[in-house]
């Protein structure tokens, strides 16, 4: 369900189709009480917990997945990391995938590296991938050191016989904002060889918004969308990319014996800024044999000294057509934006998890964008490796300082937030659509 009877926000400044997602609103309050992998009082059990409900952390620090993934299978789901006391939760070694549907997450750290795994030997999981899910906003978060993909909207390609059965089986209906998606590795331990790699927008996923995150430092996919997806791009800032930027393809042995559909995009508002990592490129290229319906308004596209960049470009010399229009398509109504030329200092202020009480790895990742720093890696340990796992820090939850139906403090303040300090708040812009 999206939104309900009662339909309202996930929370103050939810958007796209699923900003009236309920998450676990209304469900018990599940806490995380340990750094554990698993057991009692652990994050992987909380998921595991059937029914609605809203997880809440009494715990901050480093929790080590040990090479495995979390999968999150029970719908009805808040994760809360902004309860946590500081310095937030930071997972290592592992990723998160989302099979289910109504599922909000903010405020979560990913950082899931090579873990000293040899070059092709077949660790590749993704730092987040919703797989088949839908209904789900994932907020505030940070994503580093992906073996495949570091946030993405995954799925079944073909389910059932129509377009239409195609869509309801993949994920639909996804809302990634204010998240930071970068550094890839490169040439690490995926079984295919270079694989950094942003976002994959899945074939035939739909309704799909990527808000105001930021990528960095990711060869490829930044986003990619597969054939027939439909999606949103609005105030993101891209850099360094390396080969390519915003891409679109459909791949013909992947389609072979099914109608190609024709895929959507609209990207109004977004940068395209040049690193150290970039190759010639264009802000969206096209690849493959499937046609693809754009509206592009407001973008900036610069290489790393200023110089514009061209915006359409091509990767592949089939018949796939880029068709033009002048309006929105794939439009979530009402989506506030704000002008290209105010997106960098907005995004690296506010984005990724706990922007009030950045870890070591988020500020060094934002403050090297700003100045122009960083690259492409081929194993976390060019950038400091793992954060040490230390002692967790402790603090009660207390539910009366919390709006339950939001999960924003009712102080205004967030644990290890200072008063006067950053305000994450995000202007109205100006809607369109």
């Amino acid at each position: 369900m999206a939104g309900g009877a009662c339909a309202k926000p996930a929370f103050p400044g939810a958007v796209g189709w699923a900003a009236e997602t309920p998450g676990g609103r209304g469900g018990r309050i599940v806490r995380v009480t340990t750094l554990a992998a698993d057991g009692p009082g652990s994050l992987r059990a909380a998921l595991d917990a059937k029914g609605p409900r809203i997880i809440v952390f009494e715990v901050g620090g480093v929790i080590d997945l040990g090479r495995t993934v979390l999968t999150i299978v029970e719908p009805y789901v808040t994760i809360a990391g902004q309860t946590a006391p500081s310095p937030g939760v930071t997972l290592i070694r592992g990723g998160i995938d989302i099979k289910t549907h109504d599922v909000v997450m903010r405020h979560i750290r990913v950082r899931t590296g090579v873990d000293g795994q040899a070059l092709r030997s077949g660790w590749e999981a993704d730092a987040l991938s919703s797989v088949a899910g839908h209904d789900i906003i994932v907020d505030h978060c940070s994503f580093l050191w992906a073996l495949d993909e570091n946030m993405s909207a995954s799925g079944p390609r073909f389910t059932g016989k129509t377009p239409a059965e195609w869509r309801a089986g993949t994920s639909h209906r996804i809302t990634f904002s204010y998240n930071i998606a970068g550094e890839g590795i490169a040439n690490g331990s995926h079984p295919k060889g270079e694989h950094s790699k942003g976002s994959l927008i899945h074939d035939n996923a739909t309704e799909i918004l990527l808000y105001r995150n930021l990528y960095a430092h990711n060869y490829e996919r930044n986003p990619l969308l597969k054939g027939g997806a439909q999606v949103a791009m609005a105030n993101n800032f891209i850099y360094d990319p390396g080969q390519r930027a915003v891409q679109y393809n459909l791949m013909e042995l992947e389609w072979e014996g099914q109608a190609y559909q024709t895929g959507e995009l609209s990207a109004v508002g977004n940068v395209l800024r040049g690193g150290v990592s970039t190759e010639p490129l264009a802000f969206l290229m096209i690849g493959g044999v499937g046609d693809l319906r754009y509206h592009m308004r407001d973008n900036i596209a610069v290489d790393r000294i200023g110089a514009p960049l061209p915006m359409l470009g091509r990767y592949a010399t089939g018949g796939a057509k880029m068709i033009a229009s002048a309006t929105p398509v794939s439009w979530p109504a009402g989506l506030a934006v704000i002008p290209a030329t105010d997106v960098e200092t907005h995004v690296l202020t506010r984005a990724g998890a706990r922007p009030w009480d950045r870890d070591a790895d988020d500020s060094r990742l934002v403050f090297d964008v700003a100045e122009g720093r960083g690259e492409i890696i081929d194993d976390e340990k060019a950038v400091g490796g793992y954060p040490a796992v230390t002692a967790a820090t402790r603090l009660r939850f207390d539910p009366a300082a919390w709006d339950l139906e939001t999960m924003e403090p009712k102080s205004g303040l967030y644990p290890g937030q200072k008063p006067g300090g950053r305000d994450i708040a995000s202007p109205q812009g100006k809607r369109v659509g």
